[in-house]
């Protein structure tokens, strides 16, 4: 099932092939704010994770179709999410077999919302990337905790022309816009790491809009006027043809 993503809310991805506790969790967690996927397979989940990856899953073990340490195993083989496992399974080598295979934590069946919730924010701020406070590119310094762009320097670009038509107020503050800021946080955030198009997109402007590459061409040729030294030829922002783009530090 796919998801509907709110403006802001993190992406849960639940695996479960329980319809009625399933849809349990789906109430609750979109009644709090957050983005929920849904899969009741253990291919359709590695499937929907690596086309959208989410910020958190909550996974039971007793699939249809695999188990559920499998799952682990193969999540944990390219990501670093945080896994709730969610089992009816009670012995310690059920526990310890989901942990050793890269679970964060493991929760009864049956079991309290709210205890669950509160688990699930927890592994949330353990899975929160951690931000610099300022990233220099170029001549410009970002703070991100601010939400601010400073030209440092003369406020000149590489050929001694003044940069007032990419972006650049008074004071040397550079302006961007929320499009802008989103993409570059989300590129900040992965500083080395190949970023694929589709994931830029749909974090962006939503599910959807995987198909509207001209949407990222547009953005990141701005991003690079305002912050690149040379935009034609970036250091930092780099586009990866077919693929998606990359910060460089």
């Amino acid at each position: 099932m796919r998801s509907t993503r709110p403006d802001t809310g993190q992406r849960i991805l639940i695996v479960e092939d329980e319809p009625a506790l399933l849809r349990a969790l789906r109430i609750d967690l979109s009644a709090r704010g957050y983005a929920v996927a849904t899969a009741a397979t253990g291919r359709d989940a590695l499937g929907q994770a690596s086309q959208e990856p989410p910020d958190a899953v909550l996974l039971d073990l007793g699939l249809p179709d695999t188990d559920g340490i499998e799952v682990i195993r193969a999540l944990r083989a390219w990501s670093s999410v945080p896994i709730i496992v969610l089992s009816g399974r009670t012995t310690a080598q059920d526990k310890i077999g989901a942990l050793d295979a890269g679970a964060d934590d493991y929760v009864l069946k049956p079991f309290a919302m709210d205890e669950l919730l509160a688990r699930l924010r927890a592994a949330l701020r353990r899975g929160e990337p951690a931000r610099p406070a300022a990233v220099i590119i170029g001549r410009c310094q970002i703070d991100l905790a601010a939400s601010t762009v400073t030209r440092l320097g003369d406020g000149a670009g590489p050929d001694g022309a003044g940069l007032d038509g990419a972006g650049l107020d008074g004071g040397g503050a550079v302006h961007l816009t929320r499009t802008e800021w989103r993409l570059l946080e989300i590129l900040l955030q992965a500083p080395g790491q190949l970023i694929p198009s589709a994931r830029l997109l749909t974090e962006v402007w939503g599910t959807g809009s995987e198909r509207n590459s001209h949407y990222l061409r547009f953005h990141m040729a701005r991003l690079r006027r305002k912050l690149e030294d040379d935009p034609p030829r970036p250091r930092h922002l780099l586009t990866e043809p077919g693929m998606g783009y990359r910060y460089q530090p």
